[in-house]
């Protein structure tokens, strides 16, 4: 389930204020002073346009002496440097001269960096919102993306809460970047500038619906630059609040060469309620299905779509229902995601004050369980489990040898527990249309106890041996959903094992961070501990962070802000299930112990000792707390 390549997105500034970048370029006229004929000539060249902040516009709580003073981190030179008094709670503070949306940070961290900091705005520079704060810092270069956070003001600050060293906090470089967001217009204007966007999905950080109204876009429609990339799936959209009701004439596209082929342009009064207004013919869609390159030959177009009549609405959205087809490469057809540069609404009305609504918060109250099993019963509760069959519930995922089976052979409760068990007899087992010669046992509780946040626990004992893969995860109960699918519907994975006896890891999946690339850590149990000793695996989840824990030791934690800040989308909103299987061999043993026979990721002796009929993960109980 691998992802289209990441790119990194272009520097582009959307500010017409002193912004610090590298270099400066002229000033630019504010955006509703240009005509929709020449939207497209001041759109390229803002591409090229960059301002150097007045280092009187820096100040800091001090510095480690003169050559190191506070203007030298916005300077534009990567050899120079910000270096604080030697305190934790030392701070550095740009005022940008006006009031922007900010759509991200960039910090060029020297050795002397900050483990713990938060970054902030304000309006007035007395009263602080914080809008990313790292408990982890590593240094180096850090992206801080603020979507899909309001972080509006004309002061950004960063302020220290503890070094990395003895040393203060050192910046070569401290970027921000943003705009102005356009004003309510009585004359025809691009009413979507630096406005709020959203979209159900995009597929990283990056590529955040940001982007595509941040005023800026490439001459070519090819190169990389700031821009929305959805996920690979044709029921995408991306929206922009124009913050008041609006009298809309025109929209203008500019794509990258993932366009839509077909679409809809649609107004909303609520963002809830859609009226389409336009959609292209048929013969322009035939035209654009046509359309059919390389990736490396193809280039984006510009949709300078004049509505029929002019519409009313606050809100106007680009819903997408066919994705462009690309040789990738020939004769193969690929389809990616839709990617937008720029979404540009002409017309009248509107108001600045459009904002991102709050980020939900921590959640309240007491945990109660809502959910246990302590598998005491003669046999499975099938009122709480579903049994997963191979061929029927799922398919055959990440090359694991196994077929799930619904047998006491493979799932049964035994002495207060339950047991997945594996087993092995050459060809033997037909599944959904294939042929397997391990079984093994999977449950969950989809469609008998979905929920909503909670703190979800298991005490398991797993086997230990190459390719032996025993997990405990949540999945988003949206994954059957064609329109979601994974990793949009969100994976948490509690607890996962590949044979080793001395660790097991804990990781999130969704969109921008999935696979290989998910968000994850191993733990190693401390004080000789083994896989095959009782353990209690556990997660907090709730709104705003997920919480792992062994044995009451927290061993991963993944806050919501930094998550959408670095990564993707936060997809963990939503019901989820529980599911415990024991699988065996495939991608994520075989990339450990590199064994390629008689089986991927699994060796002739856990063949051998599968054979032998002792593998089995063990679970004593189960359960879920939630606060309501």
């Amino acid at each position: 389930m691998s992802a289209r390549t990441a790119r990194t997105p272009r520097t582009l500034l959307t500010a017409v204020a002193a912004l610090a970048l590298l270099g400066a370029g002229p000033a630019l006229a504010s955006p509703s002073a240009v005509s929709a004929a020449d939207a497209t000539a001041w759109d390229t060249d803002r591409a090229a346009a960059a301002y150097a902040a007045n280092p009187a516009a820096v100040t800091a709580s001090g510095s480690e002496n003169g050559g190191t003073a506070p203007g030298l981190a916005f300077d534009g030179n990567g050899a120079t440097r910000w270096s604080s008094d030697f305190a934790d709670g030392a701070w550095i503070r740009l005022d940008l001269g006006t009031t922007l949306r900010v759509d991200r940070v960039v910090l060029d961290w020297e050795a002397a960096y900050g483990k713990r900091y938060v970054l902030e705005v304000s309006g007035n520079g007395s009263d602080w919102t914080p809008f990313y704060t790292e408990t982890a810092g590593t240094g180096g270069s850090v992206t801080a993306h603020t979507y899909p956070q309001e972080v509006t003001g004309r002061y950004v600050r960063l302020r220290g809460l503890e070094r990395a060293t003895p040393y203060g906090y050192s910046l070569y470089s401290f970027k921000v970047y943003g705009g102005e967001p356009a004003p309510a217009a009585t004359v025809r204007s691009n009413l979507a500038l630096n406005h709020p966007a959203y979209t159900n999905y995009y597929q990283h950080a990056g590529n955040s619906p940001a982007f595509v109204t941040d005023g800026g876009h490439p001459a070519d429609l090819k190169a990389d630059a700031t821009r929305w990339s959805s996920d690979w799936n044709a029921d995408r959209w991306v929206a922009v609040d124009l913050g008041a009701a609006s009298v809309i004439d025109t929209v203008e596209l500019y794509w990258e060469a993932a366009y839509a082929v077909d679409y809809r342009l649609q107004v909303s009064d609520d963002n809830r309620t859609w009226r389409t207004v336009y959609q292209p013919s048929a013969a322009e869609v035939a035209a654009r299905r046509a359309n059919v390159k390389s990736p490396a030959e193809a280039t984006g177009v510009h949709d300078s779509v004049r509505l029929p009549q002019p519409a009313t609405g606050r809100y106007v959205r680009m819903l997408g229902t066919e994705r462009r087809s690309f040789y990738n490469p020939a004769p193969a057809t690929a389809h990616f995601g839709y990617s937008l540069y720029e979404f540009e609404v002409w017309g009248t009305g509107g108001s600045a004050r459009a904002a991102y609504p709050a980020v939900p918060g921590e959640q309240q109250g007491t945990y109660r369980t809502t959910f246990f099993d302590d598998f005491t019963t003669a046999s499975l509760d099938r009122s709480k489990w579903r049994v997963v069959r191979t061929g029927t519930e799922m398919g055959s995922v990440n090359g694991e040898a196994q077929a799930y089976v619904d047998s006491t052979d493979t799932v049964r409760t035994e002495n207060g527990a339950l047991v997945l068990r594996a087993g092995y007899c050459k060809g033997c087992t037909r599944a959904g249309g294939g042929t397997y010669d391990f079984t093994s046992g999977r449950v969950d509780t989809h469609t008998r106890f979905d929920f909503t946040y909670g703190r979800v626990s298991a005490r398991m004992k797993l086997p230990v041996g190459d390719g032996f893969w025993p997990a405990f995860w949540l999945l988003g109960s949206d994954v059957d959903d064609p329109s979601v699918s994974w990793p949009a519907s969100g994976e948490t994975d509690i607890m996962e094992n590949i044979g080793y006896a001395d660790w097991t890891s804990s990781a999130l999946h969704g969109p921008g961070y999935s696979a290989d690339g998910n968000i994850g850590a191993r733990q190693t149990y401390p004080n000789g501990g083994r896989a095959d000793d009782w353990h209690t695996y556990a997660v907090e989840w709730t709104p705003a962070a997920m919480r792992f824990q062994v044995d009451g030791r927290l061993v991963q934690e993944t806050t919501r802000n930094v998550l959408e800040s670095t990564r993707g989308q936060w997809v963990y909103g939503h019901d989820q299930y529980v599911i415990l299987d024991l699988a065996l061999g495939g991608a994520y043993p075989a990339g450990w112990n590199h064994v390629t026979t008689p089986y991927w990721g699994l060796p002739q002796p856990s063949v051998d000792r599968i054979a032998g009929g002792g593998v089995r993960a063990e679970v004593d109980w189960v359960r879920v707390e939630q606060k309501g």
